[in-house]
Formats: structure tokens, C-alpha cells, sequence
């Protein structure tokens, strides 16, 4: 596997920002001689332009005020009051987080683009992009959410939407800032979190510290999180901002990849037999640089440069749930019969260890101009992206197996397999504005190559033709959205972007013949055509809304194989549908400090269907695609008083959802005994807040709970029933200063 030279890229792009600043103070000062045009220092933001009124598509933003008065539990809280979206809660903490916009399967998040400071996220975002990593909602000052044409200068996905978490600036007043927090719930929660920073007009350091832990959703399900971030930004003039960002995270977790069958869910819907010895351990480390040049009041020049190494492997004693009449049997040791904690200390089972490295440069040029006489803003920009990927499988029903290096060492080497990418992609958006229009075309080209190299499978070295491959896609994605603002503070908007995912490796290999017979299947990449139509609103004092009506068709979704672990296409799909989204502060409106609120969400996904029969993909025309509910709603009720207290009440619905399409084939009963097959019933939840912060105190109380009824539903059925999170109560002081 070719390594990128990430050492000599990170220290030749420092060497030339360092040697291009030394060149811009020199010419600043000879600039300050000659009187020049003064430009304000430059404010750091998130991925949304500052006209948000000219933003042609759908975007939602989650607040540092909306976070702090619905203290959420996790990621998933966090986006439930956001339109369109549906998260499968089968995990308890946001760990592996399953995000589905608009009735895209959510699993692991690989259709919506996730962002950290406009840096992708996921373990791979070409070859790989599952979402085993979010951005702690400690460090986050708000989350963007973009659906419509306004994606079309970020990728590689483009078919759902893009999260974009906006972490807190460095403090640039001269004082010392801070954070600490600590909380502590059921289920054995704690968390302890501390941020510090400083900073002038100069520039500034911050450093974060988190640590969590806890107990799951299913028993022996415990997990440990820890993260450290540093930040620092230097201000070399006003037209020269360097910020460079570097972290580290770890995870330990005992979660168990698989779910549990139809009668093990029944006996108890919250036993995991094998969850001691099953682990998850992910460690990640990252590094970001932006150089952000403002050349004149009109023109801006950002670079970006971005270095991601995760490690992660995964240790699971059971493959397929439910296979003896309901109940589940490890693979490796079948002998045993059915899986217990007992017997599941006799066995071994199969680690399957992963790496990922990624990295890429991004330089983007923002022009305000008057072409034509129009006032106008336009953005031009390139990136340069390269992955490289090994992927792993060590099996053996030896016990000792449990130990990840003695499975390396000793264990029978399933499959190695790795995975290359180099992308390269070109972006250019011009917005024109005409009185209280403003229209916006853009075009993406997304140019990529994936090469595959299946080195062993089943066990077997391979050197066939068919086990080597190289997928190489060029992609054309034209957007065009316009906005009419004649309405005191209202848009109205539309638009159509064409929508591109990349092709998705298969995770693992069948190779039956054994040697020479791994074949590299490479589907084809998805493209969806997203059309939008919708309005926003502030037009009345104390009340905001926005609705829209959305339809995506996909020319060549892909779907899950019936072969676990493999990809295909499924041929045409069509979602439709239409969000709202409101809040009224009668605060506000009433002109009174004591506020009484009410807000929410909505969204009715009236067509999310297959529109094609694939026999190969056990799809028929007409069925409705996998884990997209019909409706979804978040509603909440509050109060803030003036002395410092607010409460907030509220009920998050999700309705019927339909399993994988992999596992609808007549439904079979042995596919109802594993527990992959049948509807997911619809629930809804209740979840409440209370925040206290003396008036002129830096320290705020606050409790919050989440199923507060204690409702036991089923959350998912891949790879087995998986229960959703019990009850979750926590408590927390925060001290800001």
C-alpha cells in the first residue's frame, strides 16, 4: 500500500505559508507607506455565507442557545428537532451515529456529508464514509445543516445534505477564558469536561479536555471515550490569519456489531450474551491548517490543508443473530450451542482490524464583484484528495483469539484487503443579485480513481486479474437556486442540484473457491437529481418558520447485498415530501421577560419508494425504502424566567419503518428468527430540561433526561434487534469564566 508522504505535505505547506506570510509583512509595510485601503481583521465562521437571506435551499442551524436549552444527550438529540432528518438511536452515547436525510438509509451516516470547521469526518470519505466519529457536542458552538443547492461547493456527498459543526473561536480579548463542567447520570454516566484559552489581537491558544464513560444501551455494553484538542490561531496582519488545529481520540467500548434474535429479544430485549468479550476501540488523530488570506474588501483567499489517522478495530464472538431457532451461536464455536456469558469465555471469535489515512489540500477564492453591472458574489475553489485503507479479518475458536495481537500472531488471516483513493474536485458558485432577487448557478466536478487490491480472502492469498481494480469516475454536477426576498424579512426559494456519491467498496470479501477467486465488484456511483421549493420566515415579531417541499429522484441508488457486507445497485428510487419548522416566544412578543415558548418540526415523507424491480437486490417496484418513516416530529414546550431559570418539555415521534431490502425476500422465517426482517413500530419519546444560572453568575445547574417515560421500543434490525435507549437521566454544574 502506497503511504501518503504526510509529514512532507504538512511541513511543505507550513514552509509555504510561513515563506508567503514573510512576503506579505514585507509588502504590508511597504503598503502602509503608500496609504492603502484598510480591511477589518478577519472573523473566522462556519461553512453558511453571511447573507443568509441569498442562500438558495434549505439550511437549519442549531445555536449554542438552542444546545444550552435542550442540553442534549447526545448527537442524536441534538439533530432531532431538525426537519428531515431521522437518527436510529442504536447506540446510547452518539458513538457510530446513524444520521438519514430525507429518507436515505442512516446507517452509519454515509449518505449526509459530516464536517468539523468544514473538514469531512468519516473514517474514509470516499472509500469508506461511515460516521464511527462526531464531534463532541462539548466543544461545539453550533451545528449547520445544508439540504438544498447551497451543498454544491462541498462534497463528496451531495445526494442528502451536509452537518458541519462549528467549533468555538479562539478568544481574541485579551483575557482568559474558560469552561469546566462535570455531569453525572443512571446507567453509570460521568463526564468531565475543561476548556481553556487565550488570546489578542494577535492571535491565541485553546485547549480542550474531555472524558466519558458509561454503561450502554444492553448489559456489559460499558464504554470510554477521551479527547484533546489544541487550537491556536496567529493573526500575522489583517489581511493574514493562520489557524491550525490538532486532536486527539480514543474509544473503548464493549458494544456488540450484531443485534440479538427473535426470541433472545423477547426472553430480554437487553441482553447482549457475548457483550464482555466483544469490543470497539477507534483512536483518531487529526490536523488542520488554514491559511485565510484577505487580499482586499473584495476578495478573500482561504487555504486549507487537512491530515486524518484512524485506527479502529472490532472484536464479535456472533455473526448472524438468531440462527437456532431464534437464538444466536457464536461462529467460531458452534459446539457450544447457544451463546452465554459462560461459554462465550470458551470461545474465540474474529477481530477485524482497520486503518484509514487521509489527507488533502483545498484552496477556495471568495470575489465579490459587479460583472455586467450586477453586484454579485462568486466562490472558485480545487481539492486535492488521497486515502489509503487496509482492512483486516483474523478468526480462530481458540479463546485466546480474544486477545487482538494474539490473533494477529496465531489466528487464521481472513482477509486483507486494501483500498487507494486520489480525488479531485472543482467548484464554482456565482450568486447575482438583483433587487430582491438573487439567483445562484454552480457546478461541481467530482473526479475520482479507487483502486482495490483483495490480497487474501477466506483465508486464501489471491493473485487473480479479477482480485485487482481500478473504478474511476468523473462526474459533472450542475446547481442553480434562487432566492426572492420582497417580503420584510422573508425568502422564498428554489432550486435543483444535481445530487453524486461516490462508489462504495464492498467491506468484505467472498471469496468460496478459495484461492483466485475474489472478484472486485465496483458499483456504480449514486446520482440523484434534488429539487427544492420553500420559504423563510421572521416576518412577525417573536414568531420564525420555514417550510419545504422537497423531491429527489435517484437514478441508481445503492442498496445493501444479500450478501452481507457487499453493495449493489438497486436501480430508481423517489423521495418526496415536506418539512416545517417553527418556534413562537410569546416573550417577545408580548415585549415581557418572562418568556413562555413553543417550538418544533415536522416532516411528512409521502413518497420514499423503489421506482424499479431488482431480483437481485430483493427489491420490488413500490416498496418503500429501508428506515424511512413516513413521520417525524419534535415538539416542545418552555419557559425562561428572568431570575436565570428555564424548563423545557418535549415529545420526539418517529413513525413505521421498514428493515433492509436485503432481508424483504418473502420474509422468510428463518430471516423473522434472526431478527432482521419485519417493521420497526413507530414511538415516540418524552425528554425535558431545567437550566439554572444565577443573574451575574458563571455557574449554571442543569438536569436533563431523555425517554423520560421509560418507553421500550425497537430501534433497528440491522444485523439483528437492537433496542433503543431506556431511561437517561443526568445532572451537571458548569462554571464559564
Amino acid at each position: 500500500m502506497r503511504k501518503p508522504k504526510k509529514n512532507m505535505i504538512v511541513i511543505a505547506t507550513a514552509i509555504s505559508l510561513q515563506a508567503n506570510a514573510g512576503f506579505v509583512l514585507a509588502e504590508m509595510d511597504e503598503e502602509k507607506k503608500k496609504s492603502t485601503v484598510k480591511v477589518d481583521a478577519i472573523e473566522v465562521k462556519g461553512i453558511l455565507p453571511d447573507r443568509l437571506e441569498s442562500v438558495p435551499g434549505a439550511y437549519f442551524v442549531v445555536d449554542e442557545k438552542q444546545l444550552n436549552e435542550r442540553r442534549p444527550f447526545s448527537i442524536q438529540e441534538a439533530l432531532n428537532t431538525v426537519p428531515g432528518i431521522n437518527v436510529v438511536s442504536e447506540n446510547t452515547f452518539g458513538l457510530g451515529v446513524n444520521i438519514g436525510v430525507r429518507g436515505l438509509n442512516p446507517r452509519r451516516t454515509s449518505r449526509t456529508l459530516l464536517m468539523e470547521d468544514g473538514m469531512p469526518l468519516f473514517l474514509a470519505p470516499y472509500g469508506d464514509p461511515a460516521a464511527h466519529y462526531t464531534t463532541p457536542l462539548e466543544r461545539v458552538q453550533r451545528i449547520e445543516v445544508v439540504k438544498g443547492s447551497g451543498q454544491i461547493l462541498y462534497g463528496p456527498q451531495t445526494v442528502g445534505g451536509m452537518i458541519n459543526f462549528v467549533t468555538r473561536p479562539v478568544p481574541n480579548d485579551g483575557k482568559v477564558h474558560g469552561t469546566a463542567s462535570a455531569m453525572l447520570g443512571n446507567n453509570d454516566f460521568t463526564s468531565l469536561y475543561g476548556n481553556i484559552g487565550a488570546g489578542d489581537e494577535r492571535g491565541g491558544l485553546m485547549i480542550d479536555a474531555l472524558h466519558k464513560k458509561g454503561d450502554g444501551i444492553r448489559d456489559n455494553h460499558d464504554f470510554e471515550i477521551q479527547e484533546y484538542t489544541a487550537k491556536g490561531q496567529l493573526n500575522l496582519s489583517d489581511r493574514h490569519t493562520l489557524i491550525a488545529k490538532a486532536s486527539y481520540f480514543r474509544e473503548d467500548s464493549h458494544v456488540s456489531e450484531t443485534g440479538l434474535g427473535l426470541v433472545e429479544y423477547h426472553e430480554d430485549k437487553y441482553q447482549a450474551p457475548t457483550g464482555k468479550n466483544d469490543v470497539f476501540e477507534h483512536e483518531r488523530k487529526t490536523f488542520q491548517l488554514q491559511h485565510l488570506f484577505q487580499i482586499n474588501n473584495q476578495v478573500k483567499l482561504s487555504t486549507q490543508a487537512y491530515y486524518a489517522k484512524s485506527d479502529r478495530a472490532s472484536f464479535r464472538q456472533i455473526n448472524d443473530p438468531g440462527t437456532l431457532g431464534g437464538r444466536s451461536v457464536m461462529d467460531r464455536c458452534t459446539g457450544l450451542g447457544v451463546a452465554t456469558e459462560a461459554n462465550a469465555e470458551q470461545c474465540g471469535g474474529r477481530w477485524r482490524p482497520r486503518e484509514y489515512e487521509y489527507w488533502g489540500i483545498e484552496p477556495r477564492l471568495d470575489l465579490q464583484h459587479s460583472l455586467f453591472g450586477i453586484e454579485s458574489n462568486a466562490v472558485v475553489g480545487f481539492r486535492y484528495h488521497r486515502e489509503d485503507i487496509a482492512r483486516n479479518q483474523y478468526r480462530g475458536s481458540d479463546p485466546r483469539i480474544q486477545s487482538q495481537a494474539y490473533a494477529e500472531a496465531f489466528g487464521d488471516h481472513r482477509e486483507q484487503i486494501h483500498t487507494n483513493v486520489e480525488a479531485k474536485s472543482y467548484y464554482a458558485q456565482n450568486t447575482f443579485y438583483v433587487g430582491d432577487w438573487t439567483f445562484t448557478p454552480g457546478l461541481r466536478v467530482e473526479d475520482l480513481r479507487i483502486k482495490t487490491d483483495i490480497r487474501r480472502a477466506e483465508g486464501a492469498a489471491q493473485n487473480n486479474p479479477e482480485s485487482k481494480a481500478t473504478n474511476n469516475q468523473t462526474k459533472v454536477l450542475p446547481g442553480f437556486g434562487l432566492t426572492w426576498n420582497g417580503i420584510e424579512n422573508t425568502t422564498l426559494f428554489a432550486g435543483v442540484h444535481k445530487g453524486f456519491a461516490p462508489p462504495r467498496p464492498d467491506r468484505d470479501i467472498n471469496a468460496p473457491g478459495g484461492a483466485n477467486t475474489a472478484v472486485v465488484v465496483n458499483t456504480r456511483p449514486e446520482e440523484s437529481t434534488n429539487w427544492e421549493l420553500g420559504m423563510r420566515s421572521q416576518y412577525f415579531n417573536g414568531v420564525s418558520l420555514e417550510t419545504t417541499l422537497f423531491h429527489t429522484v435517484f437514478d441508481d441508488i445503492v442498496v445493501n447485498g444479500l450478501t452481507t457486507g457487499t453493495f449493489i445497485n438497486g436501480g430508481k428510487s423517489e423521495h418526496s415530501g415536506i418539512e416545517f419548522a417553527g418556534r413562537v416566544d410569546f416573550g417577545r412578543i408580548y415585549n415581557t421577560s418572562h418568556n413562555f415558548y413553543i417550538s418544533g418540526s415536522y416532516t411528512n415523507l409521502f413518497t420514499a419508494e423503489f421506482k424499479k424491480t431488482n431480483a437481485g437486490a430483493s427489491i420490488q417496484s413500490g416498496d418503500r425504502l429501508p428506515y424511512a418513516p413516513k413521520h417525524l416530529a419534535s415538539l416542545n414546550v418552555g419557559y425562561q424566567h428572568p431570575i436565570g431559570l428555564d424548563a423545557r418539555i418535549g415529545v420526539d415521534y418517529v413513525s413505521e419503518q421498514e428493515e433492509d431490502v436485503a432481508f424483504r425476500d418473502g420474509r422468510s422465517s428463518a430471516n423473522v428468527l434472526r431478527g432482521v426482517t419485519g417493521d420497526i413500530p413507530a414511538y415516540a419519546l418524552i425528554n425535558a430540561t431545567v437550566n439554572y444560572k444565577p443573574v451575574g453568575s458563571q455557574l449554571t445547574y442543569f438536569a436533563s433526561a431523555y425517554n423520560l417515560g421509560d418507553r421500550e421500543y425497537l430501534a433497528s434490525r440491522v444485523d439483528g434487534m437492537v433496542a433503543g435507549r431506556q431511561r437517561q437521566v443526568f445532572a451537571g454544574i458548569r462554571y464559564d469564566f
